[in-house]
């Protein structure tokens, strides 16, 4: 509980000093990337609320060192799916991540520079919808992170490229908008852009809803379907470090 609290702490501060950096940037390019200076606050704030849910400094699974352990053989035995198990209690840790880390920056947002809240239910409704399926692309991704280490003696390494890519090409440290060219038309295209920059869109309603719901329930899809391969894999061969 502390911890969580500490991190909300943190995220907020955070928060705060990104919003005065964004407001400097738009206010000497206005309209930059389609967004206005409340925009760009707002998206600062509901970006640092999706950091502990979607896990976007990495982690989050216990799964790395119940491999190490050797634990996974128990787990691989059971009746029930490990990919579900694991699901579902990164469902739970996620629900009360946002509610505990995620929700203070925005409220704090909402009183020091009035972030945008949306009026129309419709928004808030693909605005979750966008964040449910965020969540279940970012876990689709920490997974086959953490499976990597049956293959892996240390996955310091797959870590730390996670933690590259998710931080530059989810939209939090910029909006992917901002990208020049292609690497811009690159980012909005790979699954990272699903966790942060296309709820956060939704939520300003800056999104086309049918279209950015589809383009993350396709990744969402892509990255379920490798881990189960990926656990089936590894009922066939588990590396299981110290012997």
């Amino acid at each position: 509980m502390w911890a969580a609290l500490a991190g909300a702490f943190t995220n907020s501060v955070f928060g705060v000093l990104r919003s005065y950096i964004l407001i400097a940037l738009w206010q000497a390019r206005p309209g930059l990337a389609g967004y206005d200076v409340t925009d760009a606050v707002t998206y600062c704030f509901v970006t640092q609320a999706l950091i502990g849910p979607m896990q976007l400094f990495g982690g989050g699974l216990g799964l790395p060192e119940r491999i190490r352990s050797g634990d996974i053989a128990l787990d691989l035995v059971r009746p029930a799916s490990l990919q579900l198990w694991t699901f579902a209690e990164d469902a739970g840790r996620a629900g009360y991540l946002f509610l505990v880390r995620g929700l203070p920056p925005m409220l704090l947002g909402a009183a020091l520079f009035g972030i945008t809240v949306p009026a129309d239910p419709a928004r808030w409704a693909a605005f979750l919808a966008g964040f449910a399926l965020a969540f279940v692309v970012s876990f689709g991704w920490r997974y086959l992170v953490a499976l990597s280490v049956c293959w892996l003696a240390d996955d310091r390494g797959v870590a730390v490229l996670s933690l590259v890519l998710s931080t530059f090409f989810s939209g939090l440290m910029l909006p992917l908008r901002i990208f020049p060219g292609a690497l811009g038309d690159l980012a909005a295209a790979l699954p990272w852009a699903a966790m942060v920059q296309v709820p956060t869109d939704l939520y300003l309603g800056r999104a086309p809803v049918p279209g950015a719901l589809a383009f993350q329930a396709f990744w969402a899809a892509v990255l379920l379907g490798l881990g189960a391969l990926a656990t089936r894999a590894i009922r066939h061969k588990v590396v299981i470090q110290g012997g």
